[in-house]
C-alpha cells in the first residue's frame, strides 16, 4: 500500500481493495479529522477529534422502502448520529456505509458542520467513497 500527498493510501490492485484517504477541518474552534476507508461497495467513514472508536453504525439500500436500512453496530443507542449520518450518506451514494461519529456530546451547529464538509468533499472527490 502506497501513501500519496493528499493522506490517500491505495493499493496496487483496484479489485477487492481498501483505499484509504484522510481530510480534516477546523469548525467551531474544534480540529475535526476524517478517515475515509473505500471498500468494494461501499466505505466507512470514522469522524472524531482524538482516536477513539466508541460507536459503529451500518447502512444500507432496501428494495422494499426509499429510506435505507440502519443499524447501530456499537456504542449508546440513546445517541443516533452514527445511525442518522450512515442512513443520508447511503441514501446520497447508494452504497452500504459504516459510520462512527465520535465527538460525544456534540452540539446540534457542529453536526451539521460536519455533515456539510461531508457533502463538499463528495462533491470534491468522489473517487474516494
Amino acid at each position: 500500500m502506497s501513501t500519496t500527498e493528499n493522506g490517500e493510501c491505495a493499493s496496487g490492485s483496484p479489485e477487492g481493495s481498501i483505499s484509504v484517504y484522510n481530510f480534516s477541518e477546523k469548525l467551531m474552534e474544534q480540529v475535526v479529522h476524517f478517515h475515509v476507508m473505500k471498500l468494494d461497495g461501499g466505505f466507512f467513514l470514522w469522524v472524531g477529534t482524538a482516536p477513539v472508536l466508541s460507536n459503529l453504525a451500518v447502512s444500507m439500500s432496501s428494495k422494499f422502502d426509499s429510506t435505507p436500512l440502519s443499524s447501530l453496530v456499537m456504542g449508546d443507542p440513546a445517541d443516533p448520529s452514527s445511525s442518522t449520518l450512515a442512513q443520508r450518506l447511503t441514501k446520497r451514494t447508494k452504497k452500504q456505509v459504516f459510520v462512527s461519529f465520535n465527538l460525544p456530546g456534540c452540539p446540534a451547529q457542529l453536526s451539521l458542520l460536519v455533515e456539510e464538509r461531508i457533502k463538499k468533499e463528495l462533491e470534491l472527490h468522489p473517487e474516494h467513497f
